[in-house]
């Protein structure tokens, strides 16, 4: 028997209503298999948590986390919290970097179904999570942007080796476990920036001597930007720094449907974290539309890389069953929300996914 300790972190707005149908639908996945049990520990974050608490990241919430194998965040709106409270920030960089959630993966597939700028897109993009230019993560203490001056702004890059080594062992696990073409691409700018993407390339390449059996390459960025959008079939894992991956990983999504086909993970040495890489959608909270797609495959991510890092066949299959049950939905596109062209609710999706899997 397994057990699994899971966080539920709902986040802010249509937060509330995708996360509780992606535990729903991870519930309705283990059910047939017995030996697979989850225990989910629901902890305040966002502003709901604001509202209750007076903080939108609550020490208790923190502390909680140390003691669990991963958890689930739901999309956070930190645009509207109050500005000039320091309770009220922003739990996505604390979280990623307290945590050490060095590598985001970020997914991208079409479904022959779903209206796309390209079919038989199946590629796989991991963005090293906590350095780069974001000024709020990648600094001990202090900012890494300033302005010496009224009329001039400087903005500093972090890239580790340490960091760099964990994002591309992390696309070589992957592209090993991928039954695709066995392939790692490299993301950087080193004709421009020598020495930071000098060394991150230099430290996928170390990485790259312990695969043999997966082909490596290297593109430069905007080249590859443009080869992505013209032939994105050519692309099996991509791993590249923070904010190109950023920036491509949105790219990628526009190219099989938006970022509501847009699933993420966060993983580190001692934890993982589901997340989605949408927003937090406030136009259309509460009207149980939001597509749940994202959330469900982020939370199905997370159940495939903690059972397979347990070797747990069971919770492995039942992970894969809910790619399977979603794939079933998708083929139909009878049951699926409004952005998809459909006419069914959030939970009304999630529903269909269940069924889905009581008939795998």
């Amino acid at each position: 028997m397994s057990t699994y300790r899971i966080g539920v972190l709902k986040g802010d707005d249509i937060g509330l209503e995708i996360v509780p149908v992606a535990v729903q639908v991870v519930q309705a996945a283990v059910k047939k298999y017995p030996e697979v049990v989850i225990d989910w520990i629901d902890l305040p974050v966002g502003m709901p948590s604001y509202a209750g608490s007076g903080e939108t990241l609550p020490q208790k919430t923190l502390d909680t986390l140390h003691d669990l194998d991963g958890w689930i965040l739901g999309p956070i709106g930190h645009m509207a919290y109050p500005k000039n409270d320091p309770k009220a920030v922003n739990p996505h960089p604390i979280l990623r970097r307290q945590f050490d959630l060095v590598s985001n993966i970020r997914p991208a597939r079409s479904y022959p179904t779903v209206p796309s700028l390209h079919q038989d897109v199946d590629l796989v993009i991991v963005r090293e999570n906590n350095e780069g230019f974001q000024p709020d993560r990648n600094m001990f203490m202090g900012k890494a942007e300033f302005m010496p001056n009224p009329d001039m702004a400087l903005s500093l890059r972090v890239i580790t080796r340490r960091n760099s080594e964990f994002v591309a062992r992390t696309a070589f696990e992957l592209a090993a476990r991928r039954d695709h073409k066995k392939k790692v691409t490299a993301i950087h700018k080193n004709t421009v920036f020598m020495l930071g993407c000098g060394l991150f390339v230099d430290a996928c390449s170390n990485v790259a001597k312990e695969y043999p059996g997966i082909t490596f390459e290297t593109r430069v960025v905007d080249t590859f930007a443009m080869n992505m959008v013209m032939k994105p079939q050519n692309f099996d894992v991509v791993v590249t720094t923070n904010m190109f991956g950023d920036i491509l990983s949105d790219e990628a999504a526009g190219l099989v449907g938006g970022l509501g086909m847009a699933p993420g993970l966060c993983v580190g040495p001692a934890y993982v974290m589901a997340q989605a890489t949408h927003g937090s959608a406030p136009d259309i909270a509460g009207k149980n539309i939001a597509n749940p797609y994202a959330m469900i495959m982020s939370t199905q991510m997370m159940l495939l890389w903690l059972a397979e890092n347990k070797q747990d066949t069971a919770a492995v299959q039942a992970a894969h069953d809910i790619e399977a049950g979603m794939a079933t939905v998708l083929s139909q596109m009878q049951r699926v929300t409004p952005d998809l062209g459909g006419t069914a609710t959030t939970e009304e999706m999630g529903a269909a996914v269940c069924q889905a899997l009581g008939d795998i």
